[in-house]
């Protein structure tokens, strides 16, 4: 029996939009840099607590940067990130997408971060089911994973109703976002196809 051909994700065929009821899920695009910074400013408070990219707050050069990298590791399949607008506008609310993966199981892991002022309607919700599909349809997911500080109740909320179950908390995993000396735990997430089989 010969070799397993060796897969490479670059030569995968990936939508690059996705529309739910009421979004547009989109890879970020060379020149969104100021809309994206305008949001994480809004809502730097809020980040600031969970995530170690918005401590400090980037300036708007910071986010361009990223947007452009993130827009090649996109086309790369490296990182699939996409950034959420309401249906039908320009109006940016956050992000989700798949920054962690694993090609040879195929695991993929979930992450995303809301506008403050979107917070409370369900949108992340929306967004996370969508990118939950795309991980099964496009990338023929086994395993999808969300990760969050124990204490980030927002975000493991989010988790449950789109269908993720708790596996376990991993105690003392990691530093605390805001306080380096701290350690914080973590919550394991996991959704496993129905079919994906073995």
């Amino acid at each position: 029996m010969g070799e397993r051909e060796k897969f490479d994700p670059i030569l995968l065929d990936l939508p690059e939009q996705i529309a739910t009821a009421r979004l547009t899920l989109r890879p970020p695009r060379a020149g969104d840099g100021a809309k994206i910074n305008a949001a994480i400013v809004e809502s730097a408070k809020e980040l600031a607590k969970w995530m170690p990219w918005a401590r400090p707050t980037p300036a708007v050069r910071d986010t361009e940067l990223w947007v452009r990298n993130s827009a090649v590791k996109y086309l790369a399949r490296q990182d699939l990130n996409f950034s959420l607008y309401l249906k039908g506008t320009d109006t940016f609310i956050g992000s989700c997408g798949v920054p962690r993966m694993n090609w040879d199981v195929p695991m993929f892991e979930i992450g995303y971060w809301l506008r403050a002022s979107q917070c409370g309607k369900g949108y992340m919700a929306e967004a996370v089911e969508a990118v939950k599909r795309f991980a099964i349809e496009h990338l023929k997911a086994r395993r999808i994973e969300i990760r969050c500080d124990d204490r980030n109740v927002r975000s493991y909320r989010v988790a449950e109703r789109a269908g993720f179950t708790l596996e376990g908390v991993l105690r003392s995993d990691a530093r605390c976002t805001m306080d380096a000396a701290k350690l914080r735990d973590t919550r394991v997430y996991a959704f496993i196809p129905p079919t994906s089989g073995t």
